[in-house]
């Protein structure tokens, strides 16, 4: 480790881009080369001399690149860190380092290039005008979400009389694939059920079971799309030789007390369409926050351009990208390659606005020496207990762990930043509608395209 004094400078290259640089005195080279021959010197094996007894000079013919570079590394190493921490620089990229040459008689020069976040004076965040959507609940909202317990408590029944399949009947099939003319040994299936109308299967097989009996059969063509999971499916047409085997429809039960009984811990109809009230006013009321919260970081944006480090751009929109893949996939896409190349515009200007935001907010918090408490972490975990169901004692265990914890305290204190913001904003009553996100217009276009069936 060199202890001798060095000379360091910083400069601003860009508003996100620092440049250090860095001299090390000559003594401490000179320091650190000598000890790098005499560690050398004990290990080395040169022809003619016994190990450990071969003079300097021999040791420099043979090994005097190598060791230069292993002691410019090592005063590197040794320095940069110290040097970093003097001048209180947190890079958010590896350093590049641009090193001089090494000398026993010389002092040995290097700059580091690294991004950095960047200074941020002032935050302009008083008086924005924001709309904060009602959060009503509706009677009819409420007879929605009971319906849905009835589908969820609902039995199948063979109908009586017997009569055709028709949309919301649960079928049960068994099929063969055969593509290219061969049937697909692993590709069928026996007693598989399905919900017709439910796109649970091809949209082929849903037309072709309409209005079919048990006993039917049917032949169903369909052409596999690009992105079909088996490669040997890709832009093929498939034939399916399909069996209906029988039909059930749904019976819905009465909503009445025994339903209640049934869907929870409640004795009446009237305690369930409460709790139903409930939380769908918890539900409307984080809709109203989020539509908040949303407007606070456009228009924290907009007041406050800023240059960005590319690289937490880049890392946010990679993170974006894979949400944008997931939440297509719940709604039932699949998106092409084309598809998220089409993406990549909206993805980085998304991602730029987060990572402005959260530099905005980490200044304000900074400036107001925001910090988190253990109540305000005991508070968020009873909430999460709230919100996931989970017993309080086993959250405090799981949230001792560092990464979970720090996850935790950021989200507390991003509430503490748009609740101060809040209180600085002129809120009133109203509607607002926000911007499609990418994964929303990505499924849009696919939706859009024509379909050729797709499994």
């Amino acid at each position: 480790m060199v202890r001798a004094p060095m000379q360091v400078s910083t400069k601003r290259v860009s508003p996100v881009m620092l440049e250090l640089s860095v001299q090390v005195p000559a003594e401490a080279v000179k320091s650190e080369i000598d000890k790098a021959y005499q560690q050398l010197a004990r290990n080395a094996r040169i022809r003619g001399f016994r190990p450990g007894k071969a003079p300097r000079d021999v040791l420099q013919r043979v090994y005097g690149p190598q060791v230069m570079g292993d002691v410019m590394n090592a005063l590197v190493q040794s320095t940069l860190p110290k040097a970093l921490s003097e001048n209180n620089v947190i890079p958010i990229t590896q350093p590049s380092v641009e090193p001089g040459k090494v000398d026993a008689k010389e002092a040995f020069s290097y700059v580091a290039r690294f991004e950095v976040t960047p200074d941020v004076a002032e935050v302009k965040h008083e008086g924005f005008e924001i709309k904060r959507p009602k959060a009503e609940v509706s009677d009819a909202m409420v007879e929605e979400q009971l319906e849905l317990v009835r589908q969820q408590h609902a039995t199948l029944k063979t109908p009586e009389p017997a009569r055709p399949a028709k949309k919301g009947d649960v079928v049960t099939i068994d099929f063969t694939i055969s593509v290219d003319g061969k049937e697909i040994k692993d590709g069928g299936g026996n007693g598989v059920q399905i919900e017709l109308g439910a796109q649970q299967a091809l949209p082929e097989i849903d037309t072709a079971l309409e209005g079919k009996s048990a006993g039917d059969k049917v032949s169903v063509e369909a052409k596999f799309n690009e992105n079909h999971p088996r490669k040997d499916f890709q832009n093929k047409t498939g034939t399916f030789a399909v069996t209906l085997t029988d039909v059930k429809e749904r019976v819905l039960p009465a909503l009445d007390d025994e339903l209640a009984k049934d869907a929870g811990q409640f004795q009446t109809l009237v305690e369930l369409r409460a709790d139903v009230h409930t939380k769908l006013e918890k539900m409307q009321k984080d809709k109203s926050d989020m539509a908040v919260a949303e407007q606070i970081v456009e228009k924290l944006n907009e007041a406050n351009p800023l240059d960005l480090p590319p690289s937490l751009v880049e890392q946010q929109a990679r993170v974006l990208q894979q949400e944008v893949i997931m939440k297509a996939r719940r709604m039932g896409q699949r998106l092409t390659q084309e598809g998220l190349l089409s993406m990549e515009a909206d993805i980085k200007k998304d991602a730029e606005k987060k990572v402005r935001a959260g530099l905005l907010m980490a200044a304000i918090a900074k400036k107001l020496e925001m910090k988190v408490t253990d109540d305000d972490i005991e508070k968020g975990l009873e909430e999460l207990a709230v919100d996931t169901g989970k017993n309080i004692a086993k959250l405090r265990v799981e949230y001792r762990e560092k990464s979970k914890r720090d996850m935790l305290i950021g989200m507390i204190l991003e509430d503490k930043i748009l609740d101060y913001l809040e209180s600085k904003s002129k809120i009133s009553e109203g509607d607002w509608s926000p911007s499609e996100t990418p994964a929303e217009k990505a499924v849009d276009k696919e939706e859009a395209k024509p379909k050729k069936g797709k499994k």
